[in-house]
């Protein structure tokens, strides 16, 4: 028989829970807002915004993954020290960046997007659109190129001169990280749970590499035959070099396009990742399993918390580089 959570035990995770989020607040509450407007560069870089827009159709008409990948940057970038362009910094003599983290070193992909979209920007409107305006505008232009939903983006971020390694390896969800501890995390952001169901909702347009999704399909996925088959195709059972990097998508269905059948994956006990199979499978995951049905049946209700909460994630913010930040000339390395 499985076995069940006693009342004392849900009880205590209720509690938990309570306590993650009111310590939450309470560090957001005192950090102080970023100046970010949507009319930032009316006067300075016009263009902005129909330039992104641009290369960002460039970018997706040629491979409509790219759109994944600059999402991706997006979220890690905001994960760690907030929305500063910190991702995106290489490693010099001085400075050890957040590439090559564990989360991130095979995971992050479109850095030289990012870098075309900052060059064009640089040739229009010289030392004045900070490159974590730039990849937050390109994230949003991402997601409309793929079929989903439109948010407004405030700007005016500056980018930070600083990276933290060691903070990605805290901050970021891993694929086969248990729902608490990442509820905890999103609740660090200031995030709800609504929140990380609705962001989660993203990888409707993600691949996931084999080393993320092996211990779940040779584990307890519920899987057709025939997908199952061809996912182990794709990710042998033995770990080996080759077969590391070999990736699939997380929504079979739609691969490209940006909708809700990502949660109709997890209905049907598809998801790829454990982590995102928790949201609905875990017997904690009371909230969770509401709102991944909520968002299966509603694709409209979807595309709204979607554009909501991207709007929040966006406006994590980096205290020390609202005073000390800098606009890069060039996104991956500082101006020293």
């Amino acid at each position: 028989m499985a076995h069940q959570p006693s009342l004392i035990s849900l009880q205590w995770f209720s509690i938990l829970l309570a306590c993650i989020s009111l310590f939450s607040w309470t560090i957001f509450a005192v950090s102080p807002d970023a100046p970010l407007t949507l009319d930032y560069y009316k006067s300075t870089c016009p263009t902005v915004f129909e330039i992104v827009r641009k290369e960002m159709e460039c970018e997706v008409n040629s491979d409509p993954r790219n759109a994944a990948l600059v999402l991706r940057l997006h979220f890690h970038d905001c994960f760690v020290q907030g929305c500063d362009g910190s991702v995106l910094l290489d490693d010099t003599i001085s400075l050890q960046g957040e590439k090559k983290a564990s989360a991130n070193v095979n995971s992050l992909k479109g850095f030289e997007i990012i870098d075309r979209i900052k060059n064009k920007l640089e040739s229009e409107c010289p030392g004045t659109v900070s490159c974590a305006d730039i990849l937050t505008v390109a994230a949003r232009d991402a997601v409309i190129l793929v079929g989903g939903p439109y948010w407004d983006v405030p700007v005016g971020r500056k980018d930070s001169k600083t990276a933290n390694y060691d903070l990605v390896r805290e901050n970021i969800p891993t694929a086969n990280e248990g729902l608490l501890s990442i509820i905890a995390k999103f609740l660090y952001q200031g995030l709800s749970v609504t929140d990380m169901v609705a962001l989660a909702g993203a990888h409707t347009i993600g691949m996931a590499r084999c080393e993320n999704f092996r211990a779940r399909i040779y584990g307890d996925f519920g899987a057709t035959d025939s997908y199952l088959r061809n996912l182990k195709s794709i990710c042998p059972a033995a770990i080996s070099s080759s077969g590391e990097n070999n990736v699939t998508a997380m929504d079979n269905v739609t691969p490209n396009l940006f909708d809700n059948s990502f949660y109709h994956t997890l209905l049907r006990g598809e998801g790829l990742l454990s982590s995102d199979q928790e949201m609905y499978s875990n017997v904690f995951g009371i909230e969770t399993k509401k709102l991944v049905r909520k968002y299966a049946d509603d694709p409209l209700a979807f595309f709204n918390q979607f554009s909501d909460s991207m709007v929040k994630l966006s406006n994590i913010t980096n205290s020390d580089s609202i005073v000390n930040g800098e606009v890069r000339k060039i996104c991956r390395f500082d101006n020293t």
